[in-house]
């Protein structure tokens, strides 16, 4: 099996290594040896200390994808252009294809897919959400005869990272933010990862895949963590709680919600748990119940350990002349926005200390049908501080209600807003 690589960076150099070092077992696995027959690279004459012959870089990816004589192309560049041209020009071309591209996957994956369909062959992408995790293709065929509920995930390590050390250290997120590009889980430019783009790509591909519907990017609500402030995480502290960037795919009766937010989780949930750089992925079905995927979401090794696991799979199917079916997308059902979404809200206000301000904060929960949980207040004076945790209630009646609060002249500021999940 003729293999071309697309990208040869942190994974691509690993998926490089471990074609080499697990080379007879992988011929073993697949009943044929997999060669290597190009690397696309920016910088063909760049100096790399990996076990092939330097005559294999190549900076022409789209020559490379053409050749006759390549059966799978595996890319692992990410970024929209040019990878999605060079993709699908390998689909069209009878080409197999393996990818770790969340991000195109997430914006236009059901391109990608009908092209495979079309040819016949094989689109795996098992690396694009939570790295080495075996997780989509246990939606895909694990339980494909179950019907998945809802899904809940940490699927960014960068943001988890993050958060874990707030709750750690007290710090807030600059400080911590700082700490994680230290250590190199954030990249230079970190806005992907904080502002909950990468995790809004996942979520929409595990959406796709949970639900049999076409799901993008863009339908998923997107918001980051660069708003969560120490004060939050002490006053999850103080409930009980910890504080994680989540994506959250529910089916409802006749439609999706998809939506990417932080949110307070109690520290009994499974997802409380998950620290450092790791990703975990909490599925509930109707038959199976409750299951949880857990690992390292991130990192040259362990993705392209999932990278390796799709390109035994379609090596397979290819020596058997075979496919795996493309997309199930049949169920075709909409998107609903944030607003419909049950949702529990934390609302952190200063208040003026005087009488009747409770009453009035209380009367514009009402006004919007949504009931209070419980109340918390502290402080006197200028330090008056009142926290709310209401019920379950559409997000659009809480929105609105955090937005008449911020107009009452009791309320000096809504110091924060966090959705609560997880009880």
């Amino acid at each position: 099996m003729k293999v071309a690589l697309l990208g040869c960076g942190t994974v691509g150099a690993e998926v490089v290594r471990l074609l080499h070092e697990h080379e007879r077992d992988l011929t073993a696995r697949i009943g044929a040896p997999l060669e290597l027959v190009g690397v696309a690279v920016r910088r063909a004459g760049r100096t790399r200390d990996l076990p092939i012959d330097p005559a294999l870089f190549t900076t022409d990816a789209l020559g490379l994808v053409k050749r006759d004589d390549v059966d799978v192309v595996v890319e692992v560049v990410g970024g929209i252009e040019p990878a999605r041209t060079w993709l699908l020009e390998a689909l069209r071309g009878g080409k197999s294809v393996v990818t770790a591209n969340k991000a195109l996957l997430g914006e236009d994956g059901a391109t990608l897919h009908k092209a495979a369909a079309e040819a016949g062959v094989d689109l795996y992408y098992e690396a694009s959400v939570a790295g080495a995790i075996p997780l989509l293709r246990p939606l895909r065929d694990s339980l494909h005869g179950d019907r998945i509920t809802r899904v809940t995930g940490i699927v960014n390590g960068t943001t988890n990272f993050i958060l874990s050390s707030m709750d750690a250290t007290g710090a807030g997120f600059a400080e911590a933010l700082e700490e994680a590009t230290a250590l190199g889980y954030a990249e230079a430019d970190p806005t992907a990862d904080v502002e909950g783009f990468d995790a809004a790509a996942k979520a929409a591909i595990l959406a796709s895949m949970a639900f049999h519907t076409r799901v993008t990017a863009a339908d998923v609500h997107r918001e980051g963590i660069t708003e969560v402030t120490a004060a939050d995480v002490a006053s999850a502290k103080a409930m009980g709680c910890t504080i994680k960037l989540l994506c959250i795919a529910t089916k409802l009766d006749d439609a999706v919600s998809v939506r990417v937010h932080p949110a307070m989780i109690p520290r009994t949930h499974p997802l409380a748990g998950v620290g450092d750089a790791f990703n975990a992925v909490f599925v509930e079905a109707e038959a199976a119940g409750q299951l949880m995927f857990y690992g390292r979401g991130a990192g040259g090794a362990p993705t392209a350990s999932a990278v390796l696991g799709d390109l035994v799979a379609v090596s397979r199917n290819r020596l058997a002349g075979t496919h795996a079916a493309s997309e199930s997308a049949y169920a075709d059902l909409p998107v609903r926005p944030i607003g419909d979404a049950l949702t529990r809200y934390h609302i952190s206000l200063d208040v003026a200390d005087k009488a009747g301000v409770l009453a009035a904060v209380a009367g514009v929960f009402a006004k919007h049908g949504v009931s209070i949980a419980t109340v918390n207040q502290s402080g006197r004076g200028n330090q008056a501080v009142l926290v709310i945790v209401t019920h379950a209630a559409a997000d659009r009646a809480l929105a609105a209600t955090v937005a008449e609060l911020r107009a009452l002249d009791i309320v000096r500021a809504v110091a924060s807003v966090l959705r609560v999940e997880g009880e």
